[in-house]
């Protein structure tokens, strides 16, 4: 199967391919190169740590399988330096592993067997988002029950600390604060915030899980993104409260 022709892009992104089987690292490779990417290459963990660190990607597409240090604990170690975006490639067909890789920090997977073509989709869509444009003119900060999200800065604080969101997080979060009071289905969200017409529907579900846990005061008692029995998740956004001031006791009366 001959490669896409190569497309014209403005800016050249660095993408860092790390996969152990030449075979597949080459033809991964090969279609990012032909999408106007530049393409790094590791063939196990140390060496695409190193590869991070010498030279910074704009993506990372990373396979489960990888001798020594596994996938897992790769994104672990490049989550924890900065949020670069990650694609997990892998073989496994037990959706317990890819819903651990979603939990750890990982944009996206694909499972093997893949089509190329399709992974370039993926990796542009990904990419589109975390380097999204800055929106033209001011805009305001979005702001519920202490959440505030800066889309222009891309980043987002709850009650004045800043939170650690990978690049769907923060998409996810500020898509439901624009619809506040809105139920959406994960068809819905996994259109409109990831940009796919097709998908495993457990990628919305572990997100909402994983954005919960960092913006709810109880995970396991939302009171922000609420569970829409039969349809999906809607965020329901109270305005801020004003600052309260403490009754006066009787004794004080």
């Amino acid at each position: 199967m001959q490669p896409p022709p190569q497309e014209r892009h403005h800016d050249t992104l660095r993408v860092l391919v790390v996969d152990d089987d030449p075979t597949v690292a080459e033809v991964v490779a090969g279609y990012l190169e032909r999408a106007g990417h530049a393409v790094d290459r590791a063939e196990d963990g140390p060496a695409a740590l190193a590869c991070a660190a010498a030279r910074r990607p704009d993506l990372v597409v990373l396979d489960l399988m990888l001798p020594g240090m596994d996938g897992l604990e790769v994104c672990r170690r490049l989550r924890a330096e900065r949020p670069v975006p990650v694609i997990m490639l892998t073989a496994r067909g037990d959706e317990d592993d890819r819903i651990l890789g979603l939990e750890i920090g990982a944009d996206d997977y694909v499972t093997k067997p893949f089509s190329p073509r399709e992974l370039v989709l993926r990796v542009e869509s990904v990419l589109r988002r975390s380097r999204a444009a800055a929106p033209r003119g001011p805009v305001a900060p979005l702001r519920a029950a202490g959440i505030a999200v800066d889309e222009t800065a891309r980043r987002a604080s709850k009650n004045g600390v800043e939170l650690a969101l990978t690049v769907r997080e923060f998409d996810l979060l500020a898509f439901l604060l624009r619809h506040p009071g809105r139920a959406f289905a994960r068809e819905e969200l996994m259109r409109d915030v990831w940009g796919w017409e097709f998908g495993d529907l457990s990628t919305v579900t572990v997100h909402i899980r994983r954005l919960r846990g960092k913006v709810e005061d109880d995970p396991a008692r939302p009171a922000l993104i609420q569970t829409v029995w039969g349809v999906g998740y809607r965020l329901d956004a109270a305005d801020d409260p004003l600052p309260s001031h403490p009754r006066p006791s009787r004794a004080e009366g």
